[in-house]
């Protein structure tokens, strides 16, 4: 290897070190709550969304938290409805950035989603969220004949990675819906005979995870699942969770 091309690759680490070193001192993480309209209720499964790709989503109390670089945007979207963009820079990072949406608590969907079935409402996770579901890299093809820094490739495949790291996100929560459509309250209570709090106990410790239930070959296997670990965890409980006795103790004294 000649020493032009050794001073050409040492050059290029330089080079790919500074940017690196220059992109993580920009990288800020902001945090806070989405609230509705009145601000005084959480709102979860709110997408909080980087302008350069990728983002999160709010969790059940409508916290989030995201890292940023200081030259994007944040923007807030909701079953379609898309807040104005906010510049980082802006911000004041070491305090909370709050957000209320004009939305108002009582026509959340809360009972509305209950009613919806499980495809229809996961039809409407994938619009939602079209965009980052179909989402593919786009590899841009370089000449192999010399040795440079080429940033439009650096830039996205850095995009790519926050996009992935989103769709990622986004997958876990799908499937989280599935497993709570399938593993559902009514169908162990009716297959176990479970009451609370022994049913609440049940739900939480034998929840099947999403690859569990992809492996039960069919419906039998998973009602087995069911009601063989439902018949376990009730003899356990009983065993360390004894009832007091209904009846008084016999008394120590005689009647003379």
């Amino acid at each position: 290897m000649s020493i032009s091309i050794l001073h050409k690759s040492f050059l290029l680490l330089i080079i790919l070190i500074a940017i690196r070193a220059l992109t993580f001192a920009q990288i800020v993480q902001v945090k806070g709550t989405v609230y509705e309209r009145t601000e005084r209720y959480g709102m979860a499964g709110v997408s909080v969304i980087n302008s350069a790709g990728g983002g999160t989503v709010t969790d059940s109390m409508g916290h989030y938290s995201i890292r940023i670089n200081r030259k994007d945007s944040l923007s807030f979207s909701y079953q379609g409805k898309v807040t104005m963009k906010f510049p980082v820079n802006e911000l004041n990072v070491n305090r909370p950035f709050d957000v209320g949406l004009h939305i108002d608590i009582k026509v959340l969907p809360t009972v509305e989603v209950q009613q919806k079935s499980y495809k229809q409402d996961s039809a409407e996770f994938r619009q939602e969220y079209r965009k980052v579901f179909d989402y593919s890299r786009e590899y841009i093809a370089t000449g192999m004949g010399g040795v440079g820094v080429n940033l439009d490739l650096l830039l996205t495949w850095r995009k790519a990675k926050r996009m992935e790291h989103f769709r990622d996100q986004l997958v876990a929560i799908e499937q989280d819906k599935y497993i709570t459509h399938r593993f559902n309250m009514p169908l162990v209570k009716r297959l176990t005979g479970l009451e609370s709090p022994v049913l609440d106990s049940f739900m939480v410790a034998y929840r099947p995870s999403y690859e569990m239930l992809l492996d039960f070959e069919n419906e039998y296997q998973f009602y087995e699942y069911i009601k063989g670990w439902g018949a376990y965890f009730a003899t356990k409980w009983k065993r360390e969770h004894p009832q007091p006795s209904s009846h008084p103790p016999p008394s120590s004294h005689s009647n003379l």
